[in-house]
């Protein structure tokens, strides 16, 4: 499960096995051997992963549907904006 969300989150994001590597620091072939499930990463590189796809580990381990909202770029007080914008929808969503 891990190989396949790795690739899927890679690919909507429009990054190569080959730039991957070079941000973890690891090969190309070191990507293409996580993404077919020949080897794992180490606890700390699946956590790297984790944080530089913004997502949760239950989520790269397939026990959970993430869907996340990419704010990178984004200021505090845009990102506290949108916050506050989900908030109102759970709110109203609940009546």
């Amino acid at each position: 499960m891990f190989g396949e969300r790795l690739k899927e989150l890679r690919t909507s994001k429009g990054i190569s096995q080959e730039e991957l590597g070079k941000r973890l620091g690891v090969t190309k072939q070191t990507v293409s051997n996580w993404e077919i499930e020949n080897v794992t990463p180490s606890l700390d590189m699946f956590l790297n992963i984790v944080r530089s796809f913004n997502t949760t580990p239950n989520h790269m381990l397939g026990y959970e549907t993430y869907v996340g909202l990419d704010v990178s770029g984004l200021s505090e007080r845009e990102i506290a904006h949108l916050s506050m914008i989900i908030d109102d929808l759970k709110a109203h969503h609940k009546k």
